[in-house]
Order: C-alpha cells, then sequence, then structure tokens
C-alpha cells in the first residue's frame, strides 16, 4: 500500500469483490470478509501505524478527530462519489488505531429483493405501535429497517424522524417527508433525541439502537401515544428480546413496563445470516407477531410459551420460529443442516423440526 491515496484501491477491491467488510488492522495485511469469510489481502504490506492513522486522518472531519481523542472509539459515515458509501467503526488496539468499513450500498434494497418476510410490508403500514427488528451485530438489522422505511415511504404519506449511529442508508422524500439524525453530528444521544423528535410532527420514528432504559421507555410512551416505533436491540429471539426489555429497568418498573410492551408491542423480526449453498449468504427470520395470545403471555409474564405459541399459529398470520424457519431453508436446499444448527438456539428443536421430512415449508 503505497501513496496517501492507496485506500482507495482497497475500496474499490472490496466494491469489485462484493466484499461485506473491510479491515485495517496493525499488523495485518488488509482482510475483506466476502460471504462472512476473513479474506486476507496478502498482495498488500501489513498495514503499518503510521498508515493507518494517515487514513483516519483523511476520511475524517476536525470534529471526528476530537470525539475520537476524547472516547478513543467512533462511529461515522464515509462516502466515495460514484463508488460506495462507508459505515465506519474506529477504535483503539495495542496503542494503535484500527478500522472496520462496512460497505452501504446507495440504492435501498426493496423488501422483495431481500427476501424479507410478506409480513414486513403489513407491519410498517401499521398506524401505532412498536416493531423491533433484532439479532446479532453484522446480521442486516439497519438494511432491513431500511428496506420497511422505504416501502411505507412508496406508499404512504406520512412524516418520519429516523435517530442513526451513523446515518446509513439515505432516504429521499418519496410519498413521505424524511428526516434523518446523526447520532453525534445532529444530536447528542438516543434518548434526548427521541425527547424531541415527538415535538416535531412525527408519525414514524426509527431508533437505531435501544441502548439503555431511557431510550426504551421513551419509545414505548411514543407508541401509547399513537406513533409508529421501529428500532433495533442485540438480542437472538422474541424471549431474548422481552427479557432484554425488562432488565433495563429495576425492579420497582418491571411490572409496569411488561404492561406497557404487552399493549403496544406489534411485532418482533429477529435475524440471522447464513452462509447459502454455492455461495453467497441469506437471512432467516424468527417473526413474532403480539396477537391476542402472545399480548396475554406477555402481560401474565410466561414468555417462555412464546415459541410453542408461534409455532402453532397459521401460516395466514405470519408467525415463524427460528427454527421452522431454518428447517425450511434446510429442506429447500438453501443452507446445510450443519449450518442451519450452528445458528439455532435450540438444535435440539430443529433436529426434530428436520426429522420430518415430507412437512410442507411454512415460508
Amino acid at each position: 500500500m503505497s501513496g496517501v491515496n492507496g485506500y482507495h484501491e482497497l475500496f474499490e477491491l472490496m466494491v469489485d469483490k462484493g466484499a461485506s467488510d473491510l479491515h485495517l488492522w496493525v499488523p495485518s495485511p488488509p482482510v475483506l470478509r466476502i460471504d462472512g469469510v476473513l479474506t486476507p489481502l496478502s498482495e498488500f504490506a501489513p498495514a503499518t501505524p503510521e498508515y493507518v492513522e494517515t487514513v483516519f486522518d483523511e476520511i475524517t472531519t476536525a470534529e471526528q478527530k476530537n470525539t475520537f481523542l476524547e472516547e478513543l472509539e467512533l462511529d461515522f459515515a464515509y462516502s466515495i462519489p460514484g463508488l460506495a458509501r462507508l459505515r465506519v467503526n474506529a477504535l483503539k488496539q495495542r496503542g494503535t488505531i484500527s478500522l472496520a468499513f462496512r460497505l452501504v450500498p446507495y440504492e435501498v434494497p426493496p423488501i422483495d429483493e431481500l427476501g424479507l418476510p410478506e409480513i414486513c410490508k403489513r407491519l410498517v403500514l401499521k398506524p401505532r405501535g412498536l416493531i423491533l427488528v433484532t439479532g446479532p451485530t453484522g446480521c442486516g438489522k439497519s438494511t432491513t429497517l431500511a428496506a420497511m422505511i422505504n416501502h411505507l415511504n412508496e406508499n404512504d404519506s406520512r412524516t418520519i424522524i429516523t435517530i442513526e449511529d451513523p446515518i446509513e442508508y439515505l432516504h429521499s422524500n418519496k410519498k413521505c417527508l424524511i428526516a434523518q439524525r446523526d447520532l453525534g453530528d445532529d444530536t447528542k444521544s438516543f434518548a434526548t433525541a427521541l425527547v424531541h423528535a415527538l415535538r416535531h410532527d412525527p408519525d414514524v420514528i426509527v431508533v437505531g439502537e435501544m441502548r439503555d432504559a431511557d431510550t426504551m421507555s421513551t419509545a414505548i410512551t411514543a407508541a401509547e401515544t399513537g406513533h409508529l416505533v421501529l428500532g433495533t436491540l442485540h438480542t437472538v429471539d422474541a424471549v431474548q428480546s422481552i427479557h432484554r426489555i425488562v432488565d433495563m429497568f429495576s425492579p420497582s418498573q418491571q411490572r409496569q413496563i411488561i404492561i406497557q410492551v404487552s399493549q403496544v408491542l406489534e411485532a418482533i423480526l429477529s435475524q440471522t445470516l447464513l452462509s447459502r449453498i454455492g455461495g453467497g449468504r441469506v437471512a432467516a427470520f424468527e417473526v413474532m407477531i403480539a396477537n391476542s395470545a402472545i399480548r396475554k403471555l406477555i402481560r401474565e409474564e410466561q414468555v417462555f410459551e412464546l415459541p410453542r405459541n408461534m409455532e402453532l399459529s397459521t401460516k395466514e398470520e405470519g408467525m415463524q420460529t427460528l427454527d421452522q424457519a431454518l428447517a425450511d431453508m434446510v429442506r429447500s436446499g438453501i443452507v446445510s443442516q450443519e449450518e442451519a444448527m450452528m445458528k439455532s438456539s435450540n438444535p435440539g428443536r430443529l433436529s426434530s423440526l428436520l426429522q420430518f421430512e415430507h412437512a410442507a415449508p411454512r415460508l
């Protein structure tokens, strides 16, 4: 990697090879993540502290540099005109700067193109309530939210305020009026931005991440007062999501939060990425819709019964557990059984589902 602008060649390679991520870590050569697999670029020299610092200096503003000096970590977006838009995370490791770049397409992919559950189209058109998209880091939660907002933008007329860290997909106004706020540049915290968003005449609020009790409490209040609120959690399924929400609050608040969640929750979509047979990656989704039975189980604190209720729901309701989704993908030849087992939170249950080889797929 010679020359100050050598990193542009890395960005071009990232796009050409269809990589999702690029890592610049000292003393490793640049590494791409392609279809979930780390691929070192051995033709490049190992990154030096001076080189990574030069890249960091060129792609950040003075304010971003000051934030990094104070906090020793930074999330921000970086655009390369005509090539790509990137989400960047900078942190310190062993006294050097480490950079991770996530590729974000310029265009928001449609729901159908991404293979999202069809019910996503109906959910995002709801007038009010709380919709959560959950899953581990890097599984595509932001892309799912962006696709749902894009569907709303094309099919209804509403005011939408997003609060993101950082802004990834750029939305243009179609039928909706959309304001996108960047954590750091446009606002100081999710919780504060959410409070002020409520005074800005929104119909829909998108919260990039539900990180704390203040953010969650305000989001629930917004849903109670007639807004549609969409947000993300780093949880693997519906059961863990409910537990995470409740655990954000003190024991004296938890009963009230359980009641509120049972009333305002519309759905939890939990997703994970798997390696597809033949190459590429594909998302599997657990879908929990808050019907009357689900609301009752949450209200009565019988969250452990949610998966069984989801399994027994009708196909028309659109619900499925993650294991049901994984089993259908294995039967359809989309992913291997070994890959599905690795992603399942209940391999024993998945194994039981796969024994019914002649069962009709739900997807």
